[in-house]
């Protein structure tokens, strides 16, 4: 159902801002050599105010991605500013000895989203609703129908 409460949610549903990136290594030499870095920056991402949720993504051949949320988008960016991540990214961007590729994208949450059941914060039901979002040519939904 539709709300802007997501306060009994997990932590990444509460989360303003969300990191999307990936980067392609050279190979699985730059990987292993790239782990201890990365953990240092995992351990200090995880301990910093604003941190909620993340994960690590791989693709084949050599590609290792990243999606965190953050509280909101001043939470994200002081952690880009961290001493370790800047560590990893000027090792990353040095040449193309260890990368040969990579993004990063940025996101901010709609205040609106939806909740069912125990992470309902206005009742613990579940339910649909009864008609849809509006699209930006609309300005009632249609109606949703089972």
């Amino acid at each position: 159902m539709r709300t802007r409460d997501f306060s009994r949610a997990p932590a990444r549903a509460q989360a303003g801002a969300m990191f999307f990136g990936a980067t392609r290594y050279r190979s699985p030499l730059a990987i292993l050599r790239l782990l201890p870095a990365w953990l240092r920056m995992v351990r200090d991402m995880r301990r910093m105010s604003g941190y909620r949720w993340h994960r690590v993504y791989w693709e084949f051949p050599f590609t290792l991605g990243t999606v965190a949320f953050f509280s909101d988008r001043e939470a994200l960016m002081r952690f880009a500013r961290s001493r370790h991540h800047r560590k990893l990214m000027v090792w990353l961007t040095d040449g193309d000895r260890h990368a040969t590729a990579g993004f990063i994208r940025l996101f901010t949450a709609e205040a609106d989203g939806y909740s069912n059941g125990l992470w309902r914060a206005e009742s613990n039901e579940m339910g649909h609703i009864p008609t849809f979002t509006p699209l930006g040519s609309e300005t009632v939904g249609p109606a949703v129908r089972r």
